[in-house]
């Protein structure tokens, strides 16, 4: 079993899960973090504007259209989409963004803890916290 910090703990906890900026791409991390969801059986689904589907998991476009509103967020998209990412999170009342390494944008960060959503941003990443094999 491994021990993580109290903020990574606390999200993983949640157990109802998005990848903001998944991918069909193998190779892209919106993929593999997916995919990390599902390799610890965790429930998980994707948010991208032009898929519907990704490693078996549904898509939707935004954040705003996923059933039953994810508490918590995978951001693997580029910083220019982080303060629109945190607009829709607030309006889907999802608690909790881990903003992946290079998603990360100081103005949105702050937004969302502003907004009292609870903020992962410090280069640590989910593909190491629970173990990621790239199968």
């Amino acid at each position: 079993m491994r021990h993580h910090p109290p903020e990574v703990a606390a999200f993983l906890a949640v157990g109802s899960f998005a990848v903001v900026g998944a991918s069909a791409d193998r190779a892209k991390y919106g993929n593999k973090v997916l995919r990390c969801y599902q390799q610890h059986g965790l429930p998980v689904v994707g948010v991208h504007p032009k898929l519907s589907a990704c490693e078996g998991a549904a898509v939707h476009p935004s954040l705003a259209v996923v059933p039953g509103a994810p508490r918590a967020v995978s951001v693997v998209a580029p910083p220019a989409a982080a303060a629109g990412i945190v607009q829709d999170a607030i309006a889907a009342g999802c608690r909790h963004l881990w903003f992946q390494p290079g998603a990360e944008e100081a103005g949105a960060i702050a937004a969302a803890r502003a907004a009292g959503l609870s903020v992962i941003a410090d280069g640590s990443c989910v593909l190491v916290a629970l173990g990621f094999r790239d199968v």
